[in-house]
């Protein structure tokens, strides 16, 4: 199995998460965006993941940073899950299917058992 099998498979989750994420509108869970008009928070949203990938994805190739960010990125993949379940009752809050949660959780099972099982 590859290093970081886990890793890769929540990072996954999560970048599926974000495109479904656009699905659900999330920029309107947001504070901040969500005072916004939609269109403005949906362009804000998409925008602010250009930036936020490319980080990401130059610091997984950089292999003096690569730790880090992966043992950074498992554990955001944790809180991510812990975000969702606190804000599950909210009134904008569209992630209410299961191919949803299937994301969500999926990212955080990865970023868990990365951490557990990782060398």
């Amino acid at each position: 199995m590859p290093a970081h099998f886990f890793f890769y498979f929540g990072l996954s989750c999560i970048l599926i998460h974000e495109m479904d994420a656009i699905r659900c509108k999330e920029w309107q869970i947001f504070p901040g965006l969500a005072l916004l008009e939609d269109r403005l928070g949906f362009q804000l949203f998409m925008l602010a993941h250009i930036p936020l990938y490319l980080i990401i994805l130059l610091a997984l190739a950089d292999p003096g940073r690569q730790n880090g960010w992966v043992f950074g990125l498992n554990i955001f993949f944790l809180v991510h899950l812990g975000l969702h379940l606190l804000f599950l009752k909210h009134p904008k809050n569209q992630f209410k299917d299961v191919i949803s949660w299937i994301f969500i959780g999926g990212a955080a099972v990865g970023g868990g058992l990365d951490l557990i099982l990782a060398p």
